[in-house]
């Protein structure tokens, strides 16, 4: 079965990185189609996905008026698209042009899965964020600090590694399983939205996982830098609604209450690190 992927794009004031991202993927192996969904720049992203939609039938841009969430833009990316396989990609993300296929190919071999790679800056060093674990919030109660770090270790004994969650900077899954869980959750508006889609391919008795031996260059945090507080306030709002979504019904109120607190008393010790770096 021959590879075929539409590789899906939400861009936000990411200009800086979106040409050099296009252009990867371009000349990404396997890539059949490219959407990129755009909520309401006001930089230079629409000339350049001009240029390469000019260049390259395989672009299309979707320009949406207002910014309705990181969520909600990839499925539309994926309503425009008809490829089997689905690779969501942030905008400021350098893949390889045999990395994209290469994880597919594994893809195909598993059946129903959602995989990402290991993400690198551009100084060689690894994110250790790509690989997760689900929002502990017995320990957020105990230290809101600690509870709030999800990041766990590389296993560098397996090719591919099984992980509760995966940075959504890249992910791939095929079409018939995202169809069957109902897509993205467009209730998220940024953040969190990514730990929500694994949790529910897990329920779905899917394989999350992530494959060690493949990287791409990830500049990060391009689309934020404009505006941190609203980036933090979407954060913790995001982590809030996968509480309620996943765990509140087992809980009692006083504990509701408790980790309600929890989530927005790391978001208040935030702002000197925010105001420091404005």
């Amino acid at each position: 079965m021959s590879i075929a992927i539409a590789a899906i794009v939400v861009s936000y004031q990411s200009a800086s990185t979106l040409d050099a991202c296009l252009a990867r993927l371009r000349g990404a192996d396997g890539v059949v189609e490219i959407r990129v969904v755009d909520n309401g720049s006001t930089d230079a992203t629409l000339d350049i996905v001009q240029r390469h939609a000019t260049a390259d039938p395989r672009v299309r841009f979707i320009a949406n008026p207002d910014n309705p969430g990181f969520a909600a833009a990839n499925n539309q990316g994926v309503a425009d698209s008809r490829a089997p396989w689905l690779a969501f990609i942030n905008p400021d993300l350098l893949v390889e042009p045999g990395t994209l296929a290469a994880l597919c190919e594994r893809g195909m071999a598993i059946g129903d899965c959602l995989l990402g790679i290991e993400q690198v800056d551009e100084q060689g060093q690894p994110d250790p964020a790509v690989r997760r674990r689900d929002p502990d919030f017995g320990a957020m109660l105990r230290s809101p600090g600690q509870g709030a770090k999800l990041a766990i270790p590389v296993d560098h004994s397996l090719p591919l590694q099984p992980v509760p969650a995966l940075s959504g900077a890249l992910l791939l899954m095929p079409r018939t399983l995202f169809d069957r869980i109902g897509g993205w959750d467009a209730g998220y508006r940024l953040h969190a939205e990514d730990l929500d889609l694994c949790r529910r391919v897990r329920q779905a008795g899917a394989l999350v996982a992530i494959a060690n031996d493949l990287q791409a260059v990830h500049v990060r945090g391009v689309s934020s830098r404009s505006r941190p507080f609203f980036v933090e306030w979407h954060k913790h709002r995001g982590l809030w609604r996968y509480f309620r979504k996943f765990e509140a019904d087992q809980r009692s109120l006083p504990v509701q209450g408790a980790v309600f607190a929890a989530i927005w008393a790391h978001a208040v010790v935030q702002i000197p690190r925010l105001l420091r770096a404005r």
